[in-house]
This record gives structure tokens, C-alpha cells and sequence, in this order.
């Protein structure tokens, strides 16, 4: 597995080795895991630790161990259900009050990206930002995008709550979005050139490994949203 983090159990690193596995296509939806003496020694590590992680894969629905013919990829692995529900944004106050919550969750959530996320999800990560990049260029709004390279950021985490709290969140995110860009005094393609730099040195950060940095990105890039609406970024 390369050189261990030991600021984290490495049953944790077996379990973010496996989810690359798993969103990279390697093993998709119905294939049937390797066994587990084939995982220990690819990943180099002991049976009980690779039971760790995947009993956890497991505890998030993600595999499903069939008694007598091994551990598969389960089918609704790509879709959870969500239990999440948030109330519509109804006014401006309501905008302001959610940027500020999405600060503080998306911060965390970016450093948690760069502390943890492997090859496979900083490459999806990099393709969410090129698919951002290419819709502003082109003059389209690029707002499932926009919000496609935050889940995307949300993934590389590895943490499964920040996903689903996200992916709760889209219909608000849309709103704030479109009310941020109809409300906003600054030339279109200044403020997508600005967006577009706050997203770089987020993905900048992510890919260097830089928590702190992905942290501070991410702060400047929704506190940046609060003044594109609010005219001052407090």
C-alpha cells in the first residue's frame, strides 16, 4: 500500500484503497469481490484489518457478503437512499444562513479531501473541475456542474455523511446559486473568472495534499459567495 498515514487507523487507508476500487469500475456493480486472502496481500496488510474495512464497506451498503459464495458489489451501491431532508431556501436571509453552514461543512469536508483522497477520486475530482470549466467557458450556466464538483470534493473525503448531506442540499444549492449570479453586480465573466480561480486553488490544495490550504480554499471560495451577494464577504 505504499507509505502509511499514521495519523489514521490503517484499516481506514484499506477502506479508502477499496472505495478507489470500487468508483474506479475495477469491480462494478454485482462483480464479486477477490477473497480475502487475495485483499490482505494486495493491500499488504493482515486479515483482520482488511475485515475492518470491509465490514465497514459493508455497515455503508456498499457490498453484501452472500453466505457460501463470497462478497459482492452491491447493485444500489451508487444511489443510497437518503434520510436527509432540508426546507426549501424562502428568502435572502435564508441564502446567507445556509452559505455560512456550507462553510463551515465544505471547509472540513475539503480538508478531509486532501488528507485522504487516493489516485481514482482526485482523478473524478479533476474531471468534475474540467467539466466546470469547459460549461463557463462556453457561456452556460454550468450549475449541475458547479455542484457535481463539490460532490465530487464530497467523495474524495471518503466520508460518507458529507456525500449524503450534500447531495440533500442540491435543490438549495441551485437557488443560492442562481440567486447569487442574478444578483450579483460583478460582469459575468469577471465573476467566473474569480469562481474559476477559487475553484483552482481548491483542487490545487486537494491534489497537493494540503488540508489546511483545502480548507482555507474552501472558506474563501463560499465566503467569496456570501459578498458576491452581500457585498462583503462577513
Amino acid at each position: 500500500m505504499g507509505q502509511h498515514d499514521t495519523s489514521r487507523p490503517l484499516s481506514d487507508a484499506v477502506h479508502a484503497r477499496l472505495l478507489e476500487m470500487l468508483g474506479s469500475g475495477e469491480f462494478p456493480q454485482g462483480a464479486r469481490l477477490p477473497g480475502e486472502h487475495a485483499l490482505a496481500g494486495r493491500f499488504a496488510v493482515s486479515r483482520p484489518v482488511l475485515r475492518q474495512a470491509l465490514a465497514r464497506l459493508q455497515a455503508e451498503g456498499r457490498i453484501e457478503t452472500r453466505k457460501g459464495s463470497g462478497t459482492f458489489v452491491r447493485e444500489a451501491a451508487a444511489s443510497p437512499p437518503l434520510s436527509l431532508a432540508y426546507e426549501p431556501l424562502s428568502s435572502i436571509p435564508d441564502v446567507r444562513s445556509f452559505l455560512e453552514f456550507r462553510c463551515g461543512l465544505e471547509s472540513e469536508m475539503a480538508a478531509r479531501a486532501a488528507a485522504y483522497a487516493g489516485p481514482a477520486t482526485r482523478a473524478a475530482l479533476r474531471r468534475a473541475a474540467q467539466a466546470l470549466e469547459a460549461e463557463a467557458a462556453a457561456g452556460r450556466p454550468a450549475i449541475e456542474e458547479d455542484i457535481a464538483f463539490h460532490l465530487a470534493i464530497a467523495r474524495a473525503s471518503g466520508n460518507r455523511f458529507f456525500v449524503a448531506t450534500l447531495a440533500a442540499l442540491a435543490e438549495q444549492m441551485r437557488f443560492s446559486i442562481r440567486l447569487t449570479r442574478e444578483l450579483c453586480t460583478l460582469p459575468s465573466a469577471a465573476r467566473f473568472a474569480e469562481m474559476q480561480a477559487e475553484h483552482d486553488r481548491i483542487l490545487a490544495a486537494i491534489e497537493s495534499g494540503d488540508a489546511a490550504a483545502a480548507h482555507s480554499a474552501m472558506a474563501a471560495h463560499l465566503r467569496g459567495g456570501i459578498r458576491r451577494l452581500f457585498g462583503q464577504a462577513n
